[in-house]
């Protein structure tokens, strides 16, 4: 898990940087960035986006939280209207979880969902998306373009 962390790190750091790039180059308007909501701080729930992340000396996922902080960076100083969706942990198929995980999980399709509609609405920013369950607050996604965690094809 420690080395697949790390790789997950690089991935958010390097592949960010390369993702722009490639963005900015191609003469993109916009970029929509996944990042994760499940590493903010230990501290009242649920969680807004303004709330601070863990550590960057917490001994299992600093290094984690370093690389988004850095991809998150990225995608808000390019010089496009840059969107992060920090997501829930995902649950539904192809996850290897049929329900939610934990507090702040969301499923599959409402997190295509949030992606799809953060192409044409919201201001540049950070967007919690995940479960209306405590975990994180939802309100400014929903509010912004009209996240719906409940959503699913067809509904």
């Amino acid at each position: 898990m420690t080395e697949g962390l790390r790789r997950n790190a690089r991935l958010r750091d390097e592949g960010t940087r390369n993702l722009v790039a490639a963005a900015v180059f191609a003469g993109a308007r916009r970029l929509i960035a996944q990042s994760i909501s499940f590493i903010y701080a230990e501290g009242a729930t649920p969680h807004p986006e303004s709330d601070p992340l863990l550590p960057l000396s917490h001994p299992a996922y600093g290094e984690t939280v370093a690389a988004v902080l850095s991809l998150e960076h990225q995608v808000l100083v390019a010089p496009l209207e840059g969107l992060v969706l920090r997501y829930g942990l995902f649950y539904g198929p192809g996850t290897g979880f049929d329900s939610p995980i934990a507090p702040g999980s969301l499923h599959v399709d409402a997190a295509a969902q949030a992606a799809r509609l953060a192409v044409t609405a919201g201001a540049p920013g950070i967007y919690n998306a995940a479960e209306k369950d405590g975990g994180v607050d939802i309100a400014k996604a929903m509010k912004a373009f009209s996240f719906d965690p409940s959503w699913r094809p067809g509904s």
